[in-house]
């Protein structure tokens, strides 16, 4: 497909996931608007600072994009946070800030940026989901819930607006080299008393693929479900998980 001049938001794409699928898709010739808290800093793609949290930045975000480019013709809601605890070691605070940007965020751009594509008759989303999308892990009740919701979110949204030509998909990947991973692996370190390169060990040895993802992987398959090559394909979630789902 042609992809010079797309306009294409993506929601913190200044690191992981969302910063790989940022520099793939500058390259291939799209605009790209990164919607993030950090800046970043090399200069490919446009930054609007915007806390996923802020109901009214991600409104007036979006309409800084649409009043700068004529339209909107992609979405990558990447935006998310990561925690591993159990209900009872779930704090208030750690609860409100999960579900205020892994299902309020997504819910609210997503709400932002479908008037445009209704106008234009056109437009392709893709929500991010995770492995927990599919199935349930230990000490992850409150994320997992949040990524249940995102992937319902994708269901129910591709139906409602499958008429006005506009896709919405959800890409569930599963344990990928990121700085998400990075803190959530210091995190179960400090408090499993586990030594690290032991950690990430097992974590390769328990992906079928035999290893962890990589976030390039992942940017590709986010720029499939994206693409007019994908252009029967909405309301699927799309495991990236090296075969961790299946088993």
């Amino acid at each position: 497909m042609n992809w010079n001049n797309r306009i294409v938001i993506i929601t913190g794409a200044s690191s992981g996931i969302g910063k790989a699928t940022r520099l793939l898709l500058h390259e291939k010739g799209c605009i790209v608007y990164n919607l993030d808290i950090t800046p970043h800093e090399d200069g490919r793609g446009h930054f609007i600072a915007c806390d996923m949290r802020n109901r009214t930045q991600i409104r007036e975000a979006v309409q800084q994009v649409a009043a700068a480019a004529g339209r909107i013709d992609m979405l990558f809601s990447n935006a998310g946070v990561h925690l591993f605890a159990t209900i009872e070691e779930t704090s208030d605070a750690e609860l409100d800030n999960l579900v205020g940007i892994n299902i309020l965020g997504t819910y609210i751009i997503l709400k932002a940026v479908i008037p445009y594509m209704k106008q234009q008759n056109n437009g392709s989303i893709v929500l991010m989901g995770s492995d927990q999308s599919v199935v349930g892990k230990a000490s992850s009740s409150a994320y997992g819930m949040t990524k249940g919701a995102v992937a319902q979110l994708a269901k129910s949204t591709a139906i409602d607006y499958a008429k006005f030509n506009i896709r919405v998909n959800c890409i569930c990947p599963g344990t990928i080299d990121t700085p998400l991973l990075d803190k959530a692996v210091d995190h179960f370190v400090a408090i499993s008393g586990m030594q690290k390169d032991t950690v990430m060990k097992d974590l390769n040895t328990i992906q079928p693929a035999g290893r962890i993802g990589q976030p390039g992987e992942i940017a590709n398959a986010v720029a499939f479900l994206l693409s007019d090559e994908s252009s029967f394909v909405t309301g699927a979630l799309l495991s990236a998980d090296g075969g961790y789902v299946c088993q």
